[in-house]
């Protein structure tokens, strides 16, 4: 018998919807799990957890109470088994008030780099809103961004406004969180986290406004229509906003810094599948601000994703894993 043959071999179970299952069980991770020794098995969340194991590691991106009774069930019987990640941790991340709460207590002094969130507030009651110095009263100042409470994923979750004054102000409805908008030279790095396997990306994102620019910027806008505005400014030669991006020219975070921001984030979440966005203050280049963090986001956009999950699988099969692997009853 070969030595490949005599190769122990992993069984690493995956409970996700459709669409995650699709974009993310490539062939291409398949082809490198089973060269690795790793065997990908579908989990039916429709049937017994406990009876389609054994598993050495349970990974999923499923919701609900029956799920969750389905894990703390599995769990208590493979108590040694991770499952990445728990309910309760995951929650946490799909309220922007949890979410951003824990990423503001999150302090991170590295060198000259700083960690932090914007400002922001969460407005449960519409009043607050409707007065001629609501943004004063909440210490806040324009622009600001609109944010559903709710980060779960959904459409509505998306749905995010640019607002620049009180009658911007008077046409949201509440629960919501208002982010003040801090200019960042339109980019944004995506730090992606898969137990101790870091990968800190760069994408174009919404373009710094001048002070100038926001005496003729009125009421709200969707972001969905933050590129038509975009594109409408680009003929005026007057435009104060900064567009043509050349993402190869703009610099990362040093390395050392974001695996240092991983660990920190990691271990305050409880998680280990996840990515965060972070943008860089156009006026103090060491000063980096955490905006949004995912749960299980989109790997398979990762250049080499197939190797970065393999040694995340690899990891937690020989316990070398993050802290903060757990079952599903945390």
């Amino acid at each position: 018998m070969s030595t490949q043959s005599q190769r122990q071999r992993y069984r690493i179970g995956y409970a996700l919807s459709p669409k995650k299952e699709q974009s993310l069980i490539q062939p291409s991770l398949v082809t490198k799990a089973t060269e690795r020794g790793i065997d990908l098995i579908r989990i039916d969340p429709n049937k017994s957890l406990i009876e389609q194991a054994p598993f050495d590691c349970v990974i999923h991106k499923l919701y609900g109470i029956d799920w969750a009774q389905q894990l703390r069930q599995f769990s208590s019987q493979n108590p040694n088994v991770p499952i990445i990640d728990s309910p309760e941790s995951i929650a946490r991340v799909h309220n922007r008030v949890s979410m951003l709460d824990m990423a503001t207590e999150l302090k991170i002094d590295f060198e000259n780099e700083k960690f932090s969130v914007p400002n922001q507030v969460v407005v449960t009651k519409t009043d607050i809103l409707t007065g001629d110095n609501a943004i004063e009263e909440m210490k806040l100042r324009f622009p600001v961004i609109a944010k559903p409470l709710l980060a779960d994923g959904s459409d509505d979750s998306h749905k995010m406004y640019l607002i620049f004054d009180n009658e911007g102000l008077k046409s949201l409805t509440t629960p919501i969180v208002l982010q003040e908008f801090v200019n960042h030279g339109g980019v944004v790095f995506k730090v992606y986290v898969a137990g101790l396997n870091v990968k800190c990306v760069k994408r174009k994102s919404l373009p710094d406004i001048s002070e100038e620019k926001m005496k003729t910027l009125k009421g709200s806008l969707p972001f969905s229509r933050i590129s038509n505005l975009i594109d409408n400014d680009k003929k005026n030669e007057t435009d104060n906003c900064s567009y043509e991006i050349d993402l190869e020219k703009v610099e990362m975070p040093s390395e050392s810094f974001v695996m240092e921001s991983a660990r920190a984030m990691r271990e305050a979440l409880g998680l280990n599948l996840f990515n965060y966005d972070v943008i860089r203050d156009a006026t103090n280049g060491n000063r980096y601000l955490v905006i949004d963090i995912n749960y299980f986001p989109g790997y398979a956009k990762l250049p080499g994703y197939e190797l970065i999950l393999t040694d995340f699988f690899l990891d937690l099969v020989n316990k070398k894993s993050a802290p903060g692997v757990t079952g599903g009853d945390e």
